[in-house]
């Protein structure tokens, strides 16, 4: 099962294909109950691009510096998750968590 938090590198492309040329890790987001009852998950992608802005959350990933970009989630088909490649660490869930809830319920 995808869960939320995981990395995984998604298929970006326009079309699924076999020779993905645009394919982007990114973060899953979306909490497990829709992960596990929908073929879609909701995906933030991560950057090297660590400017400071307050849609995007600083994080390391890998050994190296990087962002997770809230401002561009998007919605993927479970079919475009091409491998899973890491889980994000547990100090940078909360602050994505906050940025969440002030983005959508407030």
């Amino acid at each position: 099962m995808v869960e939320r938090f995981d990395v995984f590198l998604v298929n970006l492309d326009d079309e699924i294909c076999g020779d993905a040329k645009n394919t982007r890790p990114c973060v899953v987001v979306s909490p497990n109950e829709l992960n596990s009852n929908i073929a879609n998950v909701i995906v933030a992608p991560l950057s090297s691009n660590t400017a400071p802005y307050p849609t995007r959350i600083p994080v390391t990933f890998l050994n190296s510096e990087r962002s997770v970009v809230l401002d561009q989630l998007r919605a993927v088909d479970n079919a475009r998750l091409v491998k899973k490649v890491g889980v994000l660490e547990s100090a940078a869930r909360k602050p994505i968590l906050d940025c969440l809830t002030e983005m959508f319920a407030e």
